[in-house]
């Protein structure tokens, strides 16, 4: 039930955001640039089911104390980099990052990148373990 209330939630905001906007349309996001070779879950369910993953992870980690890499932040921060024109990856602020052009596009507010890094960190992260 939570996440049809979720996906109907989405869907009005798209709707509404579509119609209210007397100027252009607002560009999609870009969803197709990543960096690995596989995401943990297919798009159709990573795109609507992502916050229900990083909160189950969050559970995990800060309440049960069980770190695993699956569904992780930082995880996901490492594999979908977008670069600015120095190209360094650009922070969530840029409206190019990857989170954020979603979370615009949908007028969803994030918190996340008060507390964790918005861009990747040195070293390989392997999706899915």
């Amino acid at each position: 039930m939570n996440k049809l209330l979720v996906i109907l939630a989405s869907m009005a905001v798209l709707l509404i955001g579509s119609t209210a906007s007397a100027g252009s349309p607002k560009p999609l996001p870009n969803l197709d640039n990543v960096q690995g070779d596989k995401c943990v879950a297919p798009k159709e369910v990573i795109r609507v089911e992502h916050m229900e993953y990083i909160m189950h992870q969050r559970d995990e980690t800060m309440h049960r104390g069980i770190r695993t890499s699956k569904h992780s932040l930082k995880g996901c921060i490492n594999c979908h980099i977008v670069k600015g024109d120095d190209g360094k990856p650009v922070n969530f602020m840029d409206d190019r990052h990857f989170c954020n052009s979603c979370h615009e596009y949908a007028a969803v507010q994030m918190d996340c990148f008060q507390c964790h890094a918005s861009t990747p960190t040195p070293g390989p992260v392997a999706a899915g373990k």
